[in-house]
């Protein structure tokens, strides 16, 4: 992630930190297209806002969202889309479409880690340099672990990217930039701070987690993701593009931006060096497959999930291990957003997964600050 990308995660931690117990949970191409009715499932029993959804999908599309698939699951559940796959055409936008999932992909990179610990081939507390021994120079004295990795509390830098905006980003979409390249940009400043002393979100700490995986496996990350964590769950429908292949294959809505003040189309785009930390496309039912399994016990052992959902005994650390600690109303939520381009993805549970969410939103503002899109698409999904 990019220092802009870290602030404005940043900012939007503190935001919904603050914001949570205060709301109820709840483009212009020439001319907007008709508005497709949205399609919603009848909600079943559960202590959720429908409603609230059922008038936010109702919205959809509007000046900065063009599709919306929203999925809540628990005691109760609750489906909706709305809006258009294409501006161009106005046709309805797809249920079932697979997106850019963005940085979810990072749980799933996170529950590798943790079943490469639970078969004894990696050690959480080990310095990351046992498994990579080539990759930090001298001016590390005190390498980051395993652990610090998975917290964002590695102290390593940003690497290299092409621009911290969508904009700046644009002109670059069809080169590619190697995992390699990014993670020695990054080691060649040093450290940042020193390891565990604070939690800073960012890419970085997961693209070096998934070189790890290939180390230890002697595998692709992208296979051992598949063997480990889409094939058992039955996520059929989620995987990674062919390296710097720019396409979403298979059906999908298509995604929007605003470039130098006009609506662009920015659904083809070489996301290969997000790898790792945020390459994933999917679907939201194969999210919520994702989520499901990994809060229930099936992915990786409970011991573990615990020490995954654990927040570091570090000043101003929300996040445990790639999941996010939320209080809404009094009840803890653990939830991960994702931000591509035009694509805005969230996912999110109780431990006791008495309540789900997982959303899809085509958005050109899924880059800046996502709260008003969390507030819409996902708050209602936690109303008491």
């Amino acid at each position: 992630m990019t220092s802009g990308s870290t602030a404005r995660a940043t900012a939007l931690s503190a935001l919904l930190a603050s914001s949570l117990l205060l709301v109820p949970l709840a483009g212009s191409a020439a001319a907007h297209p008709a508005q497709p009715s949205p399609a919603v499932s009848a909600p079943r029993t559960g202590g959720f806002d429908a409603t609230a959804l059922e008038r936010a999908l109702a919205e959809v599309p509007d000046g900065d969202v063009s599709a919306a698939l929203i999925r809540v699951g628990g005691k109760g559940s609750w489906s909706g889309t709305a809006g258009v796959r294409d501006l161009r055409t106005g046709a309805s936008a797809l249920p079932y479409a697979r997106f850019r999932a963005g940085s979810t992909t990072k749980v799933v990179t996170a529950a590798v880690v943790l079943q490469l610990v639970a078969e004894k081939r990696v050690a959480l507390d080990a310095p990351v340099s046992r498994y990579l021994p080539d990759l930090l120079p001298a001016s590390f004295t005190e390498p980051p672990t395993v652990r610090q990795l998975l917290t964002y509390t590695s102290g390593l830098r940003p690497g290299a990217s092409f621009g911290s905006t969508t904009e700046e980003m644009y002109a670059h979409r069809f080169e590619t930039l190697t995992p390699q390249e990014v993670v020695a940009a990054s080691v060649a400043q040093g450290p940042a701070h020193t390891p565990g002393e604070r939690q800073v979100y960012g890419n970085i700490h997961y693209t070096v987690l998934g070189m790890l995986i290939e180390a230890v496996t002697g595998d692709s990350y992208e296979h051992q993701a598949a063997v480990r964590v889409f094939r058992p769950l039955g996520m059929r429908h989620t995987g990674f593009p062919g390296g710097p292949d720019p396409r979403v294959h298979g059906p999908h809505n298509r995604a929007y931006a605003e470039i130098d003040g006009r609506t662009t189309d920015v659904t083809e785009w070489n996301m290969s060096d997000r790898w790792a930390a945020g390459d994933m496309i999917s679907t939201t039912a194969d999210l919520e497959r994702l989520v499901f399994g990994l809060f229930g016990g099936k992915v990786v052992p409970p011991s573990l999930l615990d020490q995954m959902l654990t927040v570091p005994d570090v000043d101003g650390a929300t996040y445990g291990m790639a999941l996010q600690r939320f209080v809404v109303d009094g009840r803890e939520v653990w939830g991960k957003t994702g931000s591509r381009p035009g694509y805005h993805t969230v996912l999110g549970a109780t431990r006791d997964l008495s309540r789900t969410v997982v959303y899809s939103v085509n958005a050109k503002s899924a880059r800046d600050d996502a709260f008003p899109l969390v507030q819409r698409f996902a708050l209602p999904a936690f109303a008491s």
